[in-house]
């Protein structure tokens, strides 16, 4: 569901509209979950290609409507894990439906859980099991341009002592690591404009002398995905959905290292 708000969000100009509906079909014994849009729209003859992993309609990394081609074939791949079917109605110019229909019974209690595809994953002690930050007065430069993963990475990275810096996307971090000198950088590889790996590479060779590690953060799960982000000059490299715990440990691993 994030997939697909978070697509419909996207693909809808500004002044757009976008909604969820949830329906029960206790009958059928089906629940359905309608993401609907009232943006751009899909072709007819390209909607049948747009479920099958790698593929997208603009294949550039740094595009208007950025992605990595995987949305929507992970969205069917889960929904058919838990039994459901995934269908998508949509005309070019007049918006999108998709409805997620998944197997439904009063007493299940596998609705209540957590969902996994997402950009940061929650669990219900993810902050208070985790342990302090080792430097409470360590400065991150957080670049990433989805403002929900901003929000919820800002206040956990807050919530652990840091000082945060948001950049949107890849010029401005270039920009804010020369200004700021952080001490670490989480980079979001898929960014509009100039992406996350042409970022690294230009505060490494812009700024041969600046002291701070790097840790790549990307949907891209391709083979030698995580090769070309420390080809690149990352230090590390995180996938998403982000889990909190393992980005602590990955934080606090490169942020002692410079102690």
């Amino acid at each position: 569901l994030v997939n697909l708000l978070s697509n419909a969000l996207k693909f809808t100009p500004e002044g757009g509209m976008i909604g969820l509906e949830v329906l029960l079909d206790p009958k059928e014994k089906l629940l359905h979950f309608v993401v609907w849009d009232n943006g751009i729209g899909i072709a007819e003859e390209d909607i049948a290609r747009l479920f099958k992993p790698f593929v997208q309609l603009d294949s550039s990394l740094a595009r208007k409507y950025e992605g990595t081609g995987l949305g929507l074939a992970l969205v069917q791949r889960l929904a058919a894990m838990h039994n459901g079917t995934v269908q998508l109605e949509s005309a070019s110019g007049l918006g999108s439906r998709f409805t997620v229909s998944l197997p439904w019974s009063p007493d299940d209690q596998a609705l209540g859980s957590p969902g996994r595809d997402t950009a940061v994953s929650l669990a219900p002690s993810a902050y208070n099991s985790l342990p302090a930050a080792p430097l409470a007065s360590a400065t991150i430069l957080l670049a990433e341009d989805n403002e929900t993963t901003i929000e919820v990475l800002g206040e956990f990275l807050a919530m652990q002592g840091y000082e945060v810096t948001v950049a949107r996307d890849g010029l401005e971090a270039v920009e804010l690591a020369r200004q700021e000198c952080p001490d670490l950088i989480l980079m979001d590889i898929q960014m509009p404009g100039l992406d996350g790996l042409e970022a690294i590479r230009r505060i490494r060779t812009e700024q041969p002398d600046l002291p701070v590690n790097i840790v790549a953060m990307t949907a891209l799960v391709m083979p030698g995905d995580r090769e070309r982000c420390l080809a690149a000059g990352a230090n590390a490299y995180i996938s998403k959905p982000i889990s909190f715990k393992d980005l602590n440990r990955i934080i606090q691993t490169h942020l002692s290292a410079k102690i």
